[in-house]
């Protein structure tokens, strides 16, 4: 087990350079496509964060971090905002922090945490 977290620990450490030679040699000698090797290695590194952070995210999740001094409030919100119950919109502000909206536009998760701010809770968009 400790060898395969050194051979993990190998792997993300591996710069792009040496990526694209283990790419050349796994194509080469064991007849794997670079393009999955790349990736595949390239996840833990600075090059996967590079291309990750040129490419656009378009879902958004909105977390409940605290009620703040509102907490009626907020209750309301939640309770408008997912078309839950009561009880449910109260058990999430209660057991933040906690998602309210999972996978959303940025538009409509921009406009939740604008609502959720003004109520007086504490928002984070992910």
């Amino acid at each position: 087990m400790a060898d395969l977290k050194d051979f993990a620990e190998q792997l993300v450490n591996l710069t792009v350079k040496e990526v694209n030679e283990l790419a050349t040699i796994l194509k080469d000698e064991y007849g794997i496509e670079p393009a999955a090797a790349a990736v595949a290695v390239a996840a833990g590194g600075g090059a996967a964060d590079a291309g990750a952070a040129a490419e656009e995210k378009t879902e958004f999740d909105v977390i409940l971090k605290a009620a703040g001094a509102s907490k009626l409030a907020v209750v309301k919100l939640v309770k408008e905002l997912t078309g839950l119950g009561l009880k449910d919109a109260k058990d999430i502000v209660d057991s933040a922090p906690k998602p309210i909206k999972e996978g959303i536009a940025k538009d409509e998760a921009e406009g939740i945490v604008k609502s959720l701010e003004e109520a007086g809770a504490e928002v984070e968009l992910k």
